[in-house]
């Protein structure tokens, strides 16, 4: 059970980067993106939350799947920090 949910913690981050990517290629926003996979974050730690009660049939089974949320929240705080950093360094350059 627990290689499933590394397994699924690895799908999640993958898939919300990579539309984050999407919408940062749109958007042409690196906070743009970090929002995204903030909310992704979001969507997918409640879809795993239900997915883990379904499998486990456990009340703390969505503790398993919260976990995966938590992962992406700290995805999207790297991402935030990498936009924050890419400001900087711009207004440093430009004067």
């Amino acid at each position: 059970m627990t290689t499933f949910f590394l397994i699924l913690i690895g799908v999640f981050i993958v898939s919300a980067n990579i539309i984050g990517f999407l919408s940062f290629k749109k958007e042409k926003s690196l906070y743009s993106a970090a929002f995204t996979i903030l909310l992704f974050s979001v969507v997918f730690g409640g879809f795993s939350g239900v997915l883990a009660l379904v499998m486990i049939r456990d009340a703390f089974a969505i503790f398993y799947g919260l976990q995966v949320g938590f992962y992406l929240l700290i995805n999207s705080l790297v991402v935030l920090l990498a936009a924050i950093l890419v400001t900087v360094v711009r207004k440093y350059k430009e004067g």
